[in-house]
């Protein structure tokens, strides 16, 4: 008799392990895809404070000219002057880069290296959306550009 029992029990359990399998994975595999786009997006959040960066140091260090400010845009996008390759960031263009120069001779004033209008998109399948990001803005004063120390023997 207690052996009809059991077999009666398991019969009524009978895929209980797959759905509860199926539940945990689907939960464990959204929160692995979570993870892995909150660090793509710091990825390209880095990478856009980087170019700016690269764009601002350019920009001070070579002038006010208008090939100046165009390799100066291409640095933030191409990571070179020339503007050849590809971009650094996925979606990145030369129009969202902004160069500012405030009191600005070779030796004083302010170049602000800036990028707005950043739209990040994520890949997960199920949010296919985009997220604009906040603007990245760097600054540099051009008080040591041209400078040469002098080496005393």
């Amino acid at each position: 008799m207690k052996a009809m029992r059991a077999t009666q029990m398991k019969d009524g359990e009978r895929g209980a392990a797959l759905l509860e399998f199926a539940i945990g994975a689907t939960i464990f595999v959204s929160a692995m895809f979570g993870v892995l786009e909150v660090g793509r997006m710091l990825w390209v959040h880095n990478s856009l404070v980087d170019a700016t960066r690269r764009a601002a140091r350019y920009a001070v260090n070579q002038g006010t000219s208008t090939s100046a400010q165009t390799g100066a845009k291409n640095m933030a996008v191409y990571g070179n002057a020339a503007g050849t390759g590809q971009p650094l960031v996925q979606d990145l263009t030369v129009s969202q880069v902004k160069i500012t120069y405030t009191n600005f001779e070779l030796g004083a004033g302010t170049v602000t290296a800036e990028i707005d209008n950043y739209n990040f998109s994520f890949v997960l399948p199920l949010v296919s959306r985009t997220m604009t990001l906040p603007a990245y803005k760097t600054s540099l004063t051009a008080e040591n550009a041209g400078y040469v120390p002098t080496v005393i023997p």
